[in-house]
């Protein structure tokens, strides 16, 4: 059986299938995310509580532990790292990878649910969970910085206006605000002003908690109406906390801030940033998955001259990190070395062919291989990056094998006399199984990463598919389009004997060939 014959026979539909599988690739490459490394889902989730004013010791034993407890019942959890600090408890869940995260985040929330009456009554919220991908690195981040404003009005603008506009450019998907928190009262309490008026804690606690709401205060009607009573008592800033009455006996006022120092900051002082040793409210930015970095990035810098715009002329809006560059530059070192892999393989395969028109086959089926495993990349979703190249250029050498192989056997008949149809035929013909059964060996092999398991088979996946894709759009290649263009391209052995660096090339190759015919005979007379 021929598998050749048919495209052989029919060399325009066999053209036609070349430019379909050059057209899909080449749409496909401009669809094609770009990012330093594949797509990784590590399921990591994140719980973090918070009880204000306990120390580190307290949070790990009345908040930290009843957590890992109940954390630690989830079936699949890797690891469990828990982190207490002032005020705060963080415990990060690194699951298997095989986990499904949504699957685990329902369980988290379950255990989180089942630990309610094991966390401290004094506890203003419940410990939430966050789902991370630390394999999604920011792409960029931003700096707001300014001399006039303080750093909590420069993290409400970067809440209000910046960060609601970042999240609408295309490929965005989470901006973080560091460096400051949101503008908040500090109430410093004053040991010995307490005791020399008598005045607990909970008497001051429980006096601004009764003043700072907001909520309805009844209603007045009459015969015919009926009005609703409400008062804002909220207050706004530390010159409506520092007058506020903590008691109120024998005609004399306590006011808050005859016990306390009232101060205008920020909710948590401990979080800096700096811009240039400048203090700097900064915007991280993450992209979507499978967002391209480049484009995203491109759409950000497109819309800082706006948002300057719409920002008060004191605060200044900075690139403090970018990623694209590196990327860029490391896509363009990887395209350059696959440009020069394919002239290096072009150039062998003139060298040893001796034939210009010979050698321009094998130059066809390679972009043709590589520019098709582009399409089959998309359908599977995977990006450009370092390993899906590093594939590529891998794929060079061996996509061209096949043309090769092909090749070479029909110029073997061409040069015994035969007709460049005839030979084509017949060549194709002889080594058609021979290349089936080849590529089907090298996919096994490459393809066997997928069933590593865990991290390997996460990072390496598109490599491995990548190539095999590649290893079977050259069988395809060298099985169609290499035999038609023989047969069509290719003359008759007669008709270049007068190619100078054709009877160069044949010369050499014969004393290759004798040399090696000499080895082999001394090897197999020395057996022993």
């Amino acid at each position: 059986m021929n598998l050749s014959a048919p495209f052989i026979r029919r060399p325009v539909a066999t053209v036609l299938l070349s430019l379909a599988i050059m057209l899909l690739g080449a749409v496909s490459f401009r669809l094609l995310p770009v990012a330093p490394l594949p797509n990784m889902d590590f399921p990591v989730i994140v719980v973090s509580a918070s009880l204000a004013g306990a120390s580190p010791e307290v949070m790990a034993s009345t908040v930290a532990t009843p957590l890992e407890r109940s954390l630690g019942s989830i079936a699949g959890v890797n690891t469990m790292t828990s982190n207490s600090s002032q005020g705060t408890t963080r415990i990060i869940l690194q699951f298997d990878l095989n986990r499904d995260i949504n699957g685990a985040a329902r369980e988290v929330q379950a255990a989180i649910n089942a630990s309610r009456n094991l966390l401290p009554s004094g506890m203003r919220s419940m410990p939430t969970y966050k789902k991370v991908n630390p394999s999604q690195a920011p792409i960029m981040v931003l700096s707001m910085t300014s001399t006039v404003l303080e750093k909590g009005q420069l993290y409400d603008l970067a809440s209000t206006i910046l960060s609601q506009s970042l999240s609408q450019v295309s490929g965005v998907g989470e901006v973080q605000i560091g460096g400051s928190s949101l503008p908040a009262v500090r109430i410093e309490l004053e040991p010995q002003m307490l005791s020399q008026y008598g005045v607990s804690l909970d008497d001051v606690r429980t006096a601004i908690t009764n003043a700072n709401v907001r909520r309805p205060k009844g209603f007045v009607e009459d015969d015919q109406h009926n009005w609703q009573v409400q008062a804002n008592d909220q207050l706004e800033g530390a010159e409506d906390y520092a007058p506020l009455i903590i008691r109120y006996q024998d005609g004399a006022t306590l006011r808050l801030k005859d016990v306390a120092k009232v101060s205008d900051a920020v909710e948590d002082r401990y979080n800096s940033g700096f811009y240039n040793n400048d203090r700097a409210v900064l915007l991280v930015v993450n992209r979507q998955a499978g967002a391209n970095i480049i484009e995203t990035v491109a759409q950000i810098k497109a819309q800082l001259p706006a948002l300057r715009a719409v920002l008060p002329a004191s605060v200044s809006l900075n690139i403090a990190m970018d990623r694209s560059p590196v990327i860029k530059a490391t896509l363009h070192e990887a395209e350059m070395t696959l440009l020069i892999a394919v002239v290096l393989v072009v150039m062998v395969v003139f060298l040893f062919l001796g034939s210009f028109r010979a050698s321009l086959i094998p130059t066809l089926a390679v972009p043709v291989s590589l520019v098709g495993t582009f399409a089959i990349m998309h359908l599977f979703g995977f990006s450009l990056n370092n390993l899906s190249l590093m594939a590529l250029i891998l794929a060079t050498g061996l996509v061209v094998d096949d043309a090769i192989v092909v090749l070479e056997n029909i110029s073997r008949h061409i040069h015994n006399g035969l007709d460049p149809m005839k030979a084509a035929f017949l060549g194709a013909k002889e080594v058609g199984f021979t290349l089936l059964s080849m590529n089907v060996s090298l996919v096994a092999v490459f393809i066997s990463i997928l069933f590593m398991g865990g991290l390997v088979e996460s990072l390496f996946r598109e490599f491995s598919i990548t190539l095999s894709v590649s290893i079977v759009v050259s069988l395809i290649v060298s099985l169609t389009l290499t035999p038609m263009l023989c047969a069509r391209w290719l003359k008759p052995h007669d008709a270049e004997k007068d190619n100078a660096f054709q009877r160069w090339s044949e010369r050499v190759n014969d004393r290759m060939v004798a040399a090696y015919d000499r080895s082999l005979g001394w090897v197999l007379r020395h057996r022993r």
